[in-house]
């Protein structure tokens, strides 16, 4: 079978069994700030089996998209080395929510393994909890599995929690038992296969949780009052299996991909010495491919860091295929082909998703030889010494010049038989996060159960309707004179879909609550704020009031977002999609895929058109549709949001259609006026726009017409002048800068002589060291091929600040060069990190660059102690 009808199969099997299926849901979590990325298929039910959110169906099968590369789960170390790690896989689950539970979830599993998949009973093994008599029970009861192959393990392989407190239960895997060809670790003194021995002959299929505890804060066990189950097989396993390959690399949802590959590098696939890095870069390409289409972005913090490590592993074992310029993005297609049957969503985005990871490529390319360079003149002083630890300040200064993740230093360090000291890196980052972590802050409870206060169903929203309401107080739980509460009903809406929470108060029988901010947990709804006046919470109803004039004003600017979104399609192309929002009182930002800077005709096309439908005061209709019916009616779904059956469309007239359950106005004309302050890039293909409505606009007017006011009476002159007169005080500017840095030039080139004779000596070499004016890069070399030939012998540094950045020149005339060994490109690179910079080049001449310009005349004066350093490591 193909891997197409092996996911196809599992889902119909369950479907028959009277099943729901559902869809995966995005690899990028929208609503679970615990998770990076979604890593098991349990994910989107977590709410369920928490117990604050339920689902209008018992039983659910499906097969989710999933990265593990952080945490817990955490399998990027194994990839490439081995057949059956991945970073992305797809998990196939069936779940029943306190409906069936470990016999029919061990009978189907059996079938459908032994069955419908026709596996063979005598490879196939299970495990089970060493407590749990039950589960073993049933495999011999409703299997006719051989009673030897039924093993009990611990907590470590057969007991699954979701977290140190929470719902947890035993589980049952089944293990398939490949061969004795099958097995990796042969080599490995006094390994013996078997079971969770760790070798590729046993292979884990399938995971069956059954969840019937909850583990609290203490850690003790207690009965859940509806227990559930959670199953897990992964479909990249399965494929392998049922294909009979002996690794997963080997099954058509590779193939294509690794065949792409060899194409592009011209590399052959079989050899054992380039097959880890052919695996690593099939690996990596389908994660990056799948969690960009979802909607994450490289970047430096959190999952886009995690995806820059990922992207940046990948090209580094392209360099072991000899690549040197970027390809990855070349494998988006291979990838799309294998799965977008499944995921048509990565065919709707493949430009997105090639030209994010061309761009990132590009920018790493720009610096990997040179960390490369630096990591072997490192390595290479170490293992000189006899040492094998690199020093974490090393790796740290790769991290932080170069982009090189600490596990990608690590990664060449192994090849070395070296490794990082991770605690000076670890020290080296703390320094300098430490600024950040000092400006963070965090107003929830962090800690303390909740407290009931009265019993019945909680967190209605009626916020659509109205922005007051009586309600009655459900839970509650405080922190000195922080306070968290959950109500039977209230007009607050929380944090949701770029939509910042409200802000209000809670007034009630002898108390009042200022609510700073409110949040969405699963279906809870809970009321952030602190104690103004009293403390204690009763029973009795409460009025819960929204601050009416932040709601309008963010309501403006929700609406005037959908506005926008569709504006920048009609000026930019249909490629433009929403990459994420953040709609607040005071401002709205949106960030949007487009690969280059807009022009300021397109900012003010946009801005124009947003502001004629804001004039035309068009209605704004809000109601509930299936899915099907809102996409049928052309209304625009977001990537990376999750949708449930019933969904809320905001329609404004015949203009703009979208899925959204945020806040809006009744028409637009409310707008006022739609103003864009900045449009700026912020990652790979994804820009973002700041803008303002309403009163705010309104603001910023005035205070644009008092500044032009004031510059109209400085120049004395009509409104439509003014410009006119600033470009001829800016070209008067020019011709005297022009004529200034005229004058600096010929005073330096003349001034050589004058140079040379400051020279000092050191060991009767003479050694120089100025600063100098100049345009370019290019001038600076001219003045260093002069003071080389003006010097005769000697060494000279030759530095000048162009814009906010230092760049130094060193020379080295040719006689030290042959005679004292000296080498321009290792000394300017020492002067170099001085001023908090890098760089290298030819022995006789290189250069250097640096951020730090104060600190460029002390550079400049440790010249001749650099100069005597290198002399004297030269003797020796």
């Amino acid at each position: 079978m193909k891997a197409i009808e092996i996911r196809q199969s599992f889902l119909d099997f369950f479907r028959q069994a009277g099943h729901t299926i559902v869809s995966s849901v995005p690899v990028v979590p929208q609503d679970d700030p615990t998770l990076l990325f979604t890593n098991a298929g349990m994910n989107q039910f977590k709410d369920v089996f928490l117990g604050t959110g339920n689902r209008p169906y018992k039983r659910v099968a499906n097969s989710q998209k999933c990265i593990r590369v952080s945490g817990k789960h955490n399998d990027l170390e194994e990839v490439g080395h081995d057949t059956y790690h991945h970073t992305f896989f797809e998990m196939m689950g069936n779940w029943s929510f306190g409906d069936y539970y470990k016999k029919e979830a061990i009978s189907w599993a059996w079938e459908l393994v032994t069955s419908l998949w026709n596996l063979p009973k005598k490879n196939v093994w299970a495990t089970v909890f060493k407590e749990d008599d039950e589960s073993e029970q049933l495999w011999k009861d409703v299997t006719d599995i051989q009673h030897s192959h039924i093993l009990r393990f611990d907590e470590k392989d057969n007991f699954w929690e979701m977290g140190e407190t929470g719902p947890c239960g035993p589980c049952s895997e089944i293990h398939i038992d490949l061969g004795e060809g099958y097995c990796d670790r042969q080599h490995v003194r006094g390994h013996v296969c078997g079971v969770n021995s760790g070798c590729a002959r046993f292979i884990e299929l399938w995971n069956l949780v059954f969840i019937q505890y909850n583990r609290d804060p203490s850690g003790k066990l207690k009965g859940l009052p509806a227990r559930h189950v959670d199953t897990g097989l992964g479909l990249e396993r399965a494929v392998a299996v049922l294909q009979e390959k002996k690794s997963n690399y080997q099954t058509d949802l590779f193939i294509p991909i690794m065949d792409r590959i060899g194409e592009i590098t011209g590399k052959p696939l079989g050899e054992d010495a380039t097959l880890p890095s052919f695996r690593v870069i099939a690996d990596h390409i389908r994660a990056l491919a799948f969690a960009i289409t979802d909607g994450a972005i490289p970047s430096n913090e959190g999952r886009g860091y995690v995806l820059r490590r990922i992207l940046r592993r990948a090209a580094r074992y392209g360099r072991n295929l000899d690549m040197h310029e970027p390809f990855i993005y070349r494998l988006v297609s291979p990838v799309v082909d294998v799965m977008a049957s499944a995921y048509p969503e990565l065919r709707e985005r493949v430009q997105h998703t090639t030209l994010v990871i061309k761009s990132e490529e590009e920018r790493f390319n720009e610096v990997l030889d040179r960390g490369i360079e630096i990591f072997e003149e490192v390595a290479a002083a170490i293992i000189k010494k006899g040492q094998k630890i690199i020093p974490g300040e090393e790796a740290f200064r790769l991290y932080d010049t170069y982009g090189f993740p600490l596990d990608l230093t690590e990664l060449m360090a192994r090849e070395k038989g070296l490794s990082v000291n991770h605690q000076s890196f670890d020290t080296s980052l703390e320094k300098q996060r430490r600024m950040a972590r000092k400006a963070a802050k965090f107003s929830a409870v962090q800690q303390g159960e909740w407290d009931d206060v009265s019993s019945g169903s909680e967190s209605t929203f009626v916020g659509y309707e109205t922005t007051e309401s009586k309600a009655r107080i459900r839970k509650v739980r405080k922190d000195g004179d922080r306070i968290e509460l959950i109500l039977d009903q209230t007009p607050f809406y929380g944090e949701a879909g770029g939509q910042v929470g409200d802000r209000g108060e809670i007034v009630g029988d002898g108390f009042r609550v200022r609510i700073d901010d409110t949040q969405l947990q699963g279906d809870q709804i809970i009321h952030r704020g602190r104690i103004v006046e009293g403390g204690n919470v009763s029973q009795k109803p409460v009025q819960v009031k929204v601050n009416k004039q932040e709601r309008l004003s963010t309501a403006r600017n929700h609406t005037a977002t959908h506005l926008l979104h569709k504006a920048l399609k009609e000026v930019l192309g249909d490629h433009v999609n929403q990459a994420g929002s953040l709609v607040s009182p005071e401002r709205l930002r949106f960030d949007f895929t487009h690969f280059e800077a807009m022009t300021p005709e397109q900012i003010d096309e946009v801005e124009k058109r947003v502001n004629l439908h804001v004039i035309e005061d068009l209605p704004v209709e809000k109601f509930e549709a299936t899915l099907g019916e809102a996409k049928r009616m052309g209304a625009t779904a977001l990537f990376g949001e999750k949708y449930g059956e019933t969904v809320r469309v905001v329609k404004v007239n015949d203009y703009s259609m979208e899925l959204c359950g945020g806040t809006h106005l009744d028409r637009t004309g409310e707008i006022g006026y739609f103003r864009i302050m900045k449009e700026e890039g912020v990652a790979a293909g994804v820009r973002r726009i700041e803008a303002i409505t309403g009163e705010s606009a309104d603001k910023v007017l005035r205070e644009q017409k008092h500044i032009l006011s004031q510059i109209q009476a400085m120049f004395k002159c009509r409104e439509d002048e003014i410009e006119q007169r600033i470009n001829a005080l800016f070209e008067e500017r020019k011709e005297l800068q022009r004529k200034m840095k005229s004058a600096q030039k010929s005073s330096a080139s003349s001034d050589m002589n004058r140079i040379i004779r400051k020279a000092s000596r050191i060991d009767g070499i003479q050694v120089v060291s100025s600063s100098m004016v100049v345009d370019s890069v290019d001038e600076l070399k001219n003045l260093g091929d002069q003071l080389r030939h003006q010097l005769q012998s000697g060494v000279g540094v030759l530095a000048s600040v162009m814009g906010d950045k230092v760049q130094l020149l060193c020379i080295v005339t040719d006689d030290l060069i042959h005679e004292k060994h000296l080498h321009a490109g290792h000394m300017v690179r020492e002067i170099a990190r001085l001023v908090g910079g890098s760089g290298g080049g030819k022995a006789h001449m290189a250069l250097a660059g640096g951020k730090d310009t104060d600190r460029l005349q002390e550079a400049l004066k440790r010249v001749p102690e650099i100069v005597k350093k290198y002399m004297a490591s030269s003797k020796t």
